[in-house]
């Protein structure tokens, strides 16, 4: 059977890979500007209307931002999460994915994320995964509080397994899959649920015991979908579309 022809890259597309090798062969940091547009027309030898489809396009993926006015210009930025999440959330509503399909992928890849951190996990990262234990259980009556230390202990887990692909998969399935944005309410009885979880999973990591911080975790987010399961079924089945992504 003939195959189809290669679709050819976009020259935009092609140009903003430069950009990006360039920025990395000269080692700009956060916060530095990049060569005005004039330079950068000469250097890549294109049109204007193509680099500032280039620079739009890495502006989206938050590897820089464009600041207006004399003196301005493409200012080299850190990406997030923030851009995987809108890409695998766009994927999912095409296939009409539920919700449940986040809960099941943070069921299979989180008990690996935490095993890691056992063995990875730096000092700095164990006090501020301590922290958040603490500060969660000072605060349980704050649902918001809760919130936001729910997230981070899961992303500081996710980081300090030492493989970033996990902390950027994290950042994303939680901001796809968060319980204020999707209707998942938890009552102080499930939050204290939580944090006694969250207290076990701390201490495997902390006695540097891979399976036991697997076994932990792999319990906790078990427990999590059931909640969710048995209190929501309706959200869990419900399609992921992009209007739900905070």
């Amino acid at each position: 059977m003939t195959q189809p022809p290669l679709r050819p890259r976009k020259t935009a597309m092609l140009v903003a890979q430069r950009i990006v090798a360039d920025i990395h062969e000269r080692g700009n940091t956060v916060g530095e500007r990049l060569p005005p547009e004039r330079v950068m027309l000469d250097e890549y030898a294109v049109g204007r209307g193509t680099l500032r489809e280039s620079l739009r396009f890495l502006e989206l993926q938050g590897v820089i931002s464009l600041r207006p006015g004399p003196g301005g210009g493409p200012v080299v930025e850190q990406p997030d999460a923030s851009s995987l999440a809108t890409a695998l959330t766009l994927l999912l509503q095409f296939e009409n994915a539920p919700f449940r399909t986040i809960a099941e992928a943070r069921t299979g890849l989180e008990p690996m994320m935490a095993q890691l951190a056992a063995e990875r996990i730096d000092d700095e990262s164990l006090g501020q995964l301590k922290l958040s234990v603490d500060t969660m259980y000072d605060q349980l009556d704050d649902q918001h509080v809760f919130l936001a230390e729910n997230k981070r202990f899961h992303d500081i887990i996710a980081h300090g397994s030492g493989n970033a692909m996990f902390g950027y998969l994290v950042d994303a399935l939680l901001g796809i899959l968060d319980g204020s944005a999707i209707g998942i309410d938890y009552p102080k009885v499930r939050r204290t649920a939580v944090h006694k979880a969250h207290l076990r999973i701390y201490e495997a990591i902390a006695t540097r015991d891979p399976q036991a911080s697997s076994t932990a975790m792999a319990h906790h987010i078990e427990e999590y979908v059931k909640y969710a399961e048995r209190k929501f079924p309706d959200i869990l089945a419900a399609p992921i579309t992009w209007t739900h992504l905070t």
